[in-house]
């Protein structure tokens, strides 16, 4: 069990799924459920997938490598984001294979539905992956059209990355949400990736990953999401949440942790994360907002316009 549900003193709902969190050293210090079994990471992947095309020569720094490893919000700034890694390749959002979506970000969604747009590509959560999928695929000379299919070389490359970053081989290649290859490893595994991320040496595909994503955080979410509010909270962290309830992190001195919530309901990431983060110490990281993140974990239950519980982390 990794959360309850608790309303008016009632346990209402239960959360179950596997989790493991690594100590500094690599070793596994807290681990539930069936951690060594294969999940589908969902978006967790995404820091990894960047990491390869960068070993694959993309071109991209700073606030548009973490876009590229970002779940965004569809703000204004990830659309031009996205656009321009695209036009720097010489494309345009024709290009995008992702399917056409309205922005994750409630004030963005209504300013195009009120002057009466609609879903498009370039503002679909994962079009900056799929913006630098293609301008990797332009630096490496390989065909645009069929970046999407398995066995296109971008994507045979990515699965051979995320197998070396999670010590483990790929369980099984599935589609994700926006229609690219999905690339199936533990929990265990995708703490192990988000441990090889941070600890990698400066200047690599991997740390340069991770340096970016932590840097610009509203890049690799959107500024009132709750992904990018952990990392402010916490100097160092690396963190990446994934749809169908999963979440992948490490802390700079390789602390690291992954779980899926088995049902695949989100409300109870934030909860677990923040218990997994205390259950690994993250009292000692020299500026960790701790009254942040407990506000942050406090998930209120309502009831009739006022709170009435709280979904509670449980990690047993």
């Amino acid at each position: 069990m990794l959360a309850q549900v608790i309303r008016s003193g009632f346990v209402e709902s239960l959360h179950r799924g596997p989790l493991a969190g690594l100590a500094a050293d690599g070793s596994v210090q807290v681990s539930a459920g069936l951690a060594g079994a294969p999940v589908f990471p969902r978006s967790s992947n995404k820091p990894m997938q960047a990491a390869a095309m960068l070993r694959c020569g993309l071109r991209l720094d700073g606030e548009l490598l973490a876009l590229a490893a970002a779940s965004h919000s569809g703000e204004d700034f990830h659309v031009r984001g996205v656009r321009q890694i695209l036009a720097a390749a010489g494309l345009t959002e024709h290009d995008l294979q992702c399917p056409p979506d309205l922005p994750l970000d409630e004030q963005a969604q209504r300013a195009i539905i009120l002057a009466g747009g609609g879903p498009d590509r370039v503002h679909m959560n994962c079009s900056g992956k799929h913006a630098a999928m293609l301008a990797c695929c332009v630096a490496a000379g390989w065909p645009t059209a069929s970046y999407t299919d398995p066995e296109h070389p971008l994507q045979l490359r990515i699965r051979q990355v995320i197998s070396e970053l999670a010590g483990e081989p790929v369980a099984a290649v599935g589609v994700d949400g926006c229609g690219a290859p999905l690339m199936a490893i533990s929990v265990t595994g995708l703490a192990r990736a988000f441990r090889a991320l941070v600890l990698a040496a400066a200047g690599t595909p991997e740390r340069r990953v991770a340096d970016a994503m932590r840097a610009h955080p509203a890049w690799t979410s959107g500024t009132t999401r709750p992904e990018a509010a952990l990392m402010t909270a916490v100097p160092g962290l690396l963190l990446k949440s994934g749809a169908e309830g999963v979440e992948g992190f490490a802390l700079a001195d390789g602390r690291a942790g992954g779980f899926k919530i088995e049902d695949g309901t989100a409300r109870a990431r934030v909860p677990v994360t923040v218990a997994l983060l205390r259950e690994l110490g993250v009292a000692d990281v020299a500026g960790a907002d701790l009254a942040r993140l407990d506000e942050l974990a406090a998930v209120p239950v309502s009831g009739g316009g006022l709170v009435v519980g709280e979904i509670r982390a449980v990690l047993s």
